[in-house]
């Protein structure tokens, strides 16, 4: 049997329905992929405002997030450039403290199908905890820790804090985080995208 093209997985992928019956908003598949990309950000879950436009990132984190690539707008939505995909595609719905986690049926269905598909990855960066767990199984297992320990999988695998407001209180207990980091991060993001 031959293998699936591109377009037909990313075609299945936008009609998936696995968790149509859980997901309080509806099916709602938000994620960014070429094969040409050379960058994978590996996310959580949308959020609401994300679930609502369509558009990765498109709230604070994103804000905030392009800012620590040190990419406009242009270069982190070109998606022959930059890959976005979170653990659950769609927005999970929210629980007491904050939205639930990614379901996990996405991630089995289409994860694996679409990483053998990125062949030009020279970074991936990690967001969060589904993510770490996924991407990095060896690693510490508390996103502090892996954060802290960053040099482990670099240059490949960066594991990253979220960059969501929510986070503002470990970023202020953390300045070795943007001193250290962030400046090694966008050097490398500027070699990898030549910009």
């Amino acid at each position: 049997m031959p293998a699936q093209s591109f377009k037909s997985l990313l075609s299945d992928i936008r009609g998936c329905s696995i968790c149509a019956d859980v997901l309080p908003l509806g099916v709602r598949p938000v994620l960014q992929v070429d094969p040409s990309a050379r960058i994978l950000i590996a996310g959580q879950a949308p959020g609401r405002k994300v679930h609502d436009s369509g558009v990765p990132f498109d709230d604070a984190s994103g804000e905030r997030l392009r800012d620590w690539l040190g990419v406009s707008k242009e270069t982190f939505y070109d998606q022959k450039r930059i890959a976005i995909l979170p653990m659950g595609f769609c927005y999970p719905g929210t629980g007491r403290s904050g939205d639930l986690p990614p379901r996990p049926e996405c991630a089995t269905a289409w994860r694996e199908l679409l990483l053998a598909k990125l062949q030009r990855l020279d970074l991936t960066l990690v967001l969060g905890q589904y993510a770490l767990n996924y991407h990095l199984p060896n690693a510490p297992q508390s996103v502090s820790e892996a954060v802290r320990e960053w040099r482990r999988d670099w240059p490949k695998v960066l594991p990253l804090p979220h960059p969501s407001p929510r986070n503002n209180i470990w970023l202020k207990r953390n300045p070795w985080f943007e001193k250290d980091v962030l400046p090694v991060l966008r050097k490398r993001i500027t070699n990898i995208l030549g910009s």
